[in-house]
């Protein structure tokens, strides 16, 4: 048994819901399987890293995607959330959501209000805290006019693909109709 692989009596309460495979021999390797995994999501490494001591990459990640379709992990954390409770050993108080990655939309980064909004919203800030505005130090804010000059490089893409496929290039300009190749020309 290697370092982060599951103990005989994690097994021993893991093992009742990893189900066993529906045809074929009874896997010997369901447990070495089991580790394989949490050892993947435990290093954050690619599936062909897996070592050989867990059986095939290939394998480890297959026996993942039926487990995980099958909804096993599903029922395993609310069985092990169940036996802790009735043992008296949970407490969900502490629980915990752990991201790493939290994005925003880009106009995100800042708050247009009238003038009157932010005298209210600072009045009411005043009035909670009970200190001026100024003397906060935990409150900093920042006023973002919202102001375009220019086609945003989007809008100038957008503009650039109508106009190549209105026919004309980059000459080309919307809305404007081109003379027909079968009109007269005028002298």
């Amino acid at each position: 048994m290697a370092r982060g692989d599951v103990t005989d009596a994690e097994w021993a309460l893991i093992e009742p819901f990893v189900p066993v495979g529906g045809r074929g021999p009874v896997s010997g390797m369901r447990r070495a399987q089991f580790n394989g995994v949490v050892w993947r999501f435990r290093t954050g490494s690619p599936w062909r890293d897996v070592p050989e001591r867990y059986g095939p990459w290939s394998t480890v990640a297959g026996r993942f995607r039926v487990w995980a379709v099958q909804g096993v992990f599903e029922r395993l954390m609310d069985g092990l959330i169940a036996e802790a409770a009735a043992r008296g050993q949970v407490d969900l108080t502490l629980v915990s959501v752990d991201s790493t990655v939290a994005r925003a939309h880009q106009d995100a980064a800042g708050m247009a209000v009238s003038g009157e909004v932010l005298d209210a919203l600072e009045a009411a800030l005043t009035e909670e805290k009970g200190v001026p505005l100024e003397q906060q130090e935990s409150f900093r804010y920042r006023v973002v006019q919202v102001r375009r000059t220019s086609p945003t490089r989007t809008a100038r893409r957008t503009i650039r693909r109508a106009r190549s496929a209105a026919g004309g290039g980059e000459g080309a300009r919307l809305g404007r109709a081109r003379p027909s190749s079968d009109a007269p020309e005028e002298a």
